[in-house]
C-alpha cells in the first residue's frame, strides 16, 4: 500500500491524538476513518445533486408537477394510515 505524508500543526495534532484516545484507537486508525467518511459524504453529496438534476430535468422535459402542498396533505394522510385518500394530479408547471 503506498504512503501518504500529511501535515499537522501541533495544536491538530494533539487533538487528533486525543479524540482518537477517546475512540480507543490510534491516531492513524482515527485519521484514515475520517478520510474514508469525508470521501463518503462528498461521494453521497455529488449523486444527490446528480438525482436532483435528473428529476428536474425530467420535471422541465414533461411540464408537469405536483404542488408541495397538496403532496405534503397526502403523504401526511398516507403516514397516519389513512390509504383511501386520494394522490394528488400532476399539473402544468407554472413557470
Amino acid at each position: 500500500m503506498p504512503t501518504t505524508t500529511i501535515r499537522l500543526d501541533d495544536e491538530l495534532k494533539t487533538r487528533v491524538a486525543a479524540a482518537a484516545k477517546r475512540a480507543g484507537k490510534t491516531s492513524h486508525a482515527f485519521i484514515l476513518e475520517a478520510i474514508a467518511g469525508t470521501v463518503e459524504q462528498a461521494e453521497l453529496k455529488n449523486q444527490f445533486r446528480r438525482e436532483a438534476d435528473e428529476r428536474w430535468a425530467k420535471i422541465l422535459d414533461r411540464g408537469k408537477t405536483v404542488r408541495w402542498d397538496e403532496m405534503r396533505t397526502y403523504l401526511t394522510a398516507r403516514a397516519a394510515g389513512r390509504p383511501s385518500v386520494r394522490r394528488p394530479r400532476a399539473r402544468k408547471l407554472a413557470r
